[in-house]
């Protein structure tokens, strides 16, 4: 039995769960409104504010889409209501951030600065020059927008200039060394 998919989801105060025809849930909360079509072999069924999922059979692809399905439904649960945020770092000498409207600039050492406009649904908030917030309701599209800001300029291993994750731990290298 799948262990995440066994957990059955708690439904706080506040938040509506809808279950429509071939499984398309739709999660209300707070902080917005999320829709997914999730697979159709899974059942879903809500008692009181717990919602459980269930796997008809045990093949090998059931198995996997029943973790799966429990953990979708749930981070769209935890979205609407706290919603979800990543922490990026700005490293390096004269690497900064700003923000203008919608428009998060990034200046990274290229010959001209790099432009990103926040998606639908995701905001980035500048905490000095160096720390950006990104923040949205998806986890998906939260991830994502947080990668691309990334891949702007990854950290490199011998100065660690970049941009990082703040959780995240570059491997560092030695440099050259001198001739004796």
């Amino acid at each position: 039995m799948s262990r995440i998919g066994r957990m059955p989801i708690a439904i706080p105060a506040g938040v509506t769960v809808e279950i429509a025809e071939n499984n398309k849930v739709t999660v209300k909360g707070p902080k917005g409104t999320m829709e997914r079509v999730l697979p159709s072999e899974m059942e879903l069924k809500i008692e009181g504010a717990e919602l459980t999922v269930s796997r008809p059979n045990d093949l090998k692809k059931m198995k996997s889409l029943h973790g799966l399905t429990r953990t979708l439904i749930h981070n769209m649960v935890v979205g609407v209501t706290d919603g979800f945020e990543k922490k990026l770092e700005v490293n390096g000498v004269g690497y900064r951030a700003s923000k203008a409207g919608k428009v998060l600039t990034l200046n990274l050492g290229y010959s001209h600065p790099v432009e990103m406009t926040d998606p639908e649904g995701i905001e980035t908030v500048l905490d000095g020059q160096n720390l950006i917030i990104v923040k949205g309701i998806d986890k998906e599209k939260v991830g994502q927008f947080a990668a691309e800001i990334r891949d702007k300029r990854r950290p490199e291993p011998y100065k660690g200039k970049g941009i990082k994750y703040v959780d995240e731990t570059i491997r560092r290298k030695v440099g050259k060394t001198g001739k004796k």
